[in-house]
């Protein structure tokens, strides 16, 4: 196989046309589509369906392109660093992180990060649905309880669980009455709490008062006084220490783990491996606790 031509048709693919990955690299417009053909004739195989305003890729356009994109980076990245003779990362590292822990800890990691590795450009975007590596280019992506995917390998780097806390107070009720509580979004229409406790499981009745959008909002609603909820015990440890929140017992359900993930494949960047490193720094054991002292 023509590497060129195929280096040209990830360009083109990346770039969503012949016109705009012409003009971003200033190669010829004609010469992307006189290599994207040779490359098609070659494989016997159409790689993209040319309508009269758009450009897309056909199914195993987009097979090829998700399985040879990753690794002409790698090519480019490895020539780079046997020219300026070392294999320190380098370029630019593209990561998803879920809201919450981005506002809690991607910051801090981010800038440890940099500070290690000062010729990685990092980028982080903040988003809780489940992004498209390939298609919105990103090299790694933080997910929270991921559905499995054959496409992306990953590992858990930190564990953590939900728990149900109140401020000291709000009395818990007894008996069948609803207890009053705040909640994230408006998908969590559960009306009853199964908790578990040192004196044995419990299901609390409950009256939402306030929906949020923010995990960070619901702790900070929670301190106010105004219901009880239920949080990662990451977030809420500090305050279960200095007694501004009281801990009315574990919530009945999976465990919450953090996975970083990236595309399945033999050879992984330096930029990629280095993060990696950077969070089993940070978190050696995964466990909540290590969160929560990061976050301190």
């Amino acid at each position: 196989m023509d590497l060129l031509a195929l280096a040209d048709f990830n360009l083109v693919a990346r770039h969503g046309g012949f016109g705009r990955a012409a003009r971003a690299t200033g190669r010829p417009k004609a010469t992307l589509s006189r290599r994207v053909s040779e490359l098609e004739s070659s494989l016997d195989l159409r790689l993209f369906e040319r309508g009269a305003r758009a450009l897309k890729l056909t199914e195993e356009g987009r097979a090829l392109y998700e399985r040879t994109g990753m690794l002409l980076a790698e090519l480019d990245e490895t020539a780079a660093a046997i020219a300026s003779g070392g294999d320190k990362p380098r370029g630019r590292l593209r990561i998803s992180a879920p809201l919450l822990f981005s506002q809690t800890a991607m910051g801090k990691l981010a800038a440890l990060f940099a500070l290690k590795h000062p010729q990685v450009r990092l980028e982080v975007t903040t988003d809780d649905r489940a992004v498209d590596m390939i298609e919105e280019g990103y090299d790694l992506v933080i997910r929270v309880n991921p559905d499995p995917d054959e496409s992306l390998v990953g590992r858990i780097f930190l564990r953590d669980r939900l728990v149900v806390v109140a401020s000291p107070n709000l009395s818990r009720p007894s008996g069948d009455l609803a207890v009053p509580v705040v909640v994230r979004g408006v998908s969590d229409l559960t009306p009853i709490w199964d908790v578990m406790a040192p004196g044995g499981s419990s299901r609390i009745a409950i009256d939402p008062v306030l929906r949020l959008s923010s995990l960070i909002m619901v702790r900070d609603a929670v301190r106010a006084g105004v219901g009880a909820a239920r949080l990662p015990v990451s977030l809420v440890s500090h305050d279960l220490a200095a007694g501004k929140l009281v801990h009315w017992g574990d919530v009945d359900g999976p465990e919450i783990t953090l996975w970083a993930l990236y595309p399945s494949r033999r050879l992984l960047s330096a930029r990629v491996s280095a993060f990696l490193d950077c969070l089993k720094e940070a978190f050696p054991s995964g466990a909540p606790e290590e969160l929560a002292a990061f976050l301190d």
